[in-house]
């Protein structure tokens, strides 16, 4: 059986040099008479003494005092022991029973004794804080009338669903800082799947505009006096291109407002990641967060059934039991963006390639630097976690082959193949494909859209989420999980820990379980400290929540 590592061949090279031995004596030594003292011949007879002769008691010469050949025999009793546990440090080492073993798809990996905490933060206790960020009942509007609005301004959010909820954030953010009235965003057409989801069709329009009532003006529809509907984002004139990423809250003061006071609606495009977070007042960020966490609600007929698959998924033993859910990002396009190497074949690296060739060109060039590319992303964590990666890693936690874990991924790169080596170890996972009848998921079909917030909203409801990989849906996640009072524990694997580790030839299972124990105890979705450019998604704490 062969061993589950990322193998490394390491050459030696030897190297002699020649040594002469003159076999004349020097003229500057005198050659010894057989009758003088023996002083002169010390030198000849030290470099022919054998190897033994250092132990007299082997020797048959009587002249060997009793007390030297004690010591002899102490000498000679350390150094066989210094021997033999150096040699039984070399086999046991190059026997141990590093991480798990691998027997053709299967993983064999030892068992490890059940955390208290495995199913909760066990931290959490001694974190007070609160979300604070919802909409204050009874306040007075800062709104001024509606004809006082400076403008309107239009987006296409664009990108998954994910992607498509930041910026649905951001538009609201914008239209305060301007104090413009936004037009609701349209969720652009994927390309990739040709998705034709509209606002109405994932969202609930009516919670949406009603708890934001008091923070920004929201308008369904283009207003009819403007005709020109159709060349909204087509018109130059209409559409302001030139914002930078992450831009501050001046920048649209000073460059965006004067042009929506001129042609009074204006569209902004694109619109992915335009805002800043720590170039913005704190009460633009907290309003971020009331459009994330309250006034985003999907529609009743998703909760439902996301409520229904969490239901299941807790109740599949027969009684009561936690779930886990594994956000899995190992498609192919993930796979091939990321620039890393993966254990294949030479077919499936060759096939690979060419993707990569044809999709990012200019990132491929030649090919020539791809490997020390990929080595270097791999050792500071920035690759995604293969299938089988992700078994070792919830093995050594603790968490048993009985756990029930629901998988949210898309198409797994290497089919089942590549997936058997997690299935196999944890046997109970399931997807909502096999958790829910066909004509259940059939109205969900429509759009691709809904079926991602199933995913998302059965991810959120978990006892413990598990990341593989960054992207938005994972970071919105773990950052509502926070939000909502992180009791919950959200996983967020140290890759460029485990890739050492999985990297390490003499590394045994024990040290290897210690290394992610440790590692992992603070890194389970606890608010923590932001700095500089921090992502508000992932880790909302400063603007948007406050001590309990």
């Amino acid at each position: 059986m062969a061993e589950l590592r990322h193998s490394s061949s390491l050459g030696a090279r030897a190297s002699s040099s020649p040594i002469k031995r003159d076999g004349d004596s020097s003229p500057l030594i005198s050659d010894a008479s057989p009758d003088d003292d023996g002083r002169g011949r010390h030198a000849y007879k030290d470099r022919d003494r054998s190897f033994w002769s250092y132990f007299p008691f082997l020797s048959d010469d009587a002249r060997v005092s009793p007390y030297n050949s004690r010591i002899s025999i102490c000498l000679l009793v350390f150094v066989v022991i210094v021997a033999s546990i150096s040699i039984f440090s070399v086999v046991k080492r190059l026997n141990a029973p590093y991480l798990c073993k691998k027997d053709g798809i299967v993983l064999h990996c030892p068992q490890v004794k059940e955390s208290p905490s495995l199913w909760e933060n066990p931290y959490s206790a001694t974190m007070s804080w609160k979300p604070c960020a919802e909409r204050r009942f009874g306040g007075i509007s800062d709104l001024p009338p509606g004809n006082e609005t400076t403008g309107y301004i239009f987006i296409h959010a664009e990108g998954g669903l994910n992607q498509q909820r930041i910026a649905i954030c951001n538009a609201v953010a914008v239209a305060k800082i301007m104090n413009a009235t936004l037009i609701l965003p349209v969720l652009k057409q994927d390309q990739i799947w040709k998705d034709q989801t509209k606002f109405e069709d994932i969202f609930d329009v009516h919670h949406f505009i009603d708890y934001l009532k008091d923070d920004v003006r929201i308008v369904r529809d283009i207003p009819d006096w403007f005709t020109d509907k159709s060349e909204l984002f087509k018109n130059i004139r209409r559409t302001v291109k030139n914002i930078p990423k992450y831009a501050p809250a001046q920048f649209y003061i000073d460059n965006v407002l004067p042009r929506i006071k001129e042609k009074k609606i204006m569209a902004l495009k694109p619109f992915v990641d335009r805002l800043g977070y720590d170039n913005v007042p704190p009460e633009i960020n907290r309003l971020r967060c009331r459009v994330n966490y309250h006034a985003l609600k999907f529609l009743p007929e998703i909760e439902q059934m996301a409520d229904l698959l969490a239901s299941r998924m807790r109740n599949r033993t027969g009684s009561s039991n936690p779930y886990m859910a594994l956000h899995l990002r190992f498609e192919k396009g993930m796979v091939g963006l990321s620039f890393c190497d993966f254990v294949g074949t030479r077919e499936e690296k060759a096939r690979m390639a060419e993707y990569r060739k044809k999709e990012w060109p200019r990132r491929y060039k030649n090919g020539s630097h791809l490997w020390q590319l990929a080595l270097q992303k791999r050792k500071e964590g920035r690759c995604p976690l293969e299938p089988g990666e992700v078994a070792v890693i919830l093995r050594a936690m603790g968490y048993p082959k009985e756990t029930q874990i629901y998988v949210a991924s898309g198409q797994v790169y290497g089919g089942q193949n590549r997936m058997a080596p997690l299935r196999n170890m944890f046997p109970n996972l399931v997807t909502k494909e096999e958790l829910a009848a066909k004509d259940e998921l059939d109205k969900f079909r429509k759009h691709v859209t809904s079926l991602a917030a199933l995913d998302f909203l059965v991810c959120l409801k978990s006892d413990v989420f598990v990341m593989t990989h960054g992207g938005n849906f994972a970071k919105l996640i773990i950052g509502a999980r926070r939000y909502m009072g992180h009791r919950q524990k959200s996983i967020k694997p140290d890759k460029g820990l485990m890739s050492k580790s999985f990297g390490d030839p003499y590394m045994g299972w024990a040290t290897f379980v210690e290394d992610v124990i440790v590692t992992h105890q603070t890194r389970t979705g606890l608010p923590e400290e932001t700095f500089p450019n921090y992502d508000l998604w992932e880790n909302p704490l400063t603007p948007c929540m406050c001590k309990a």
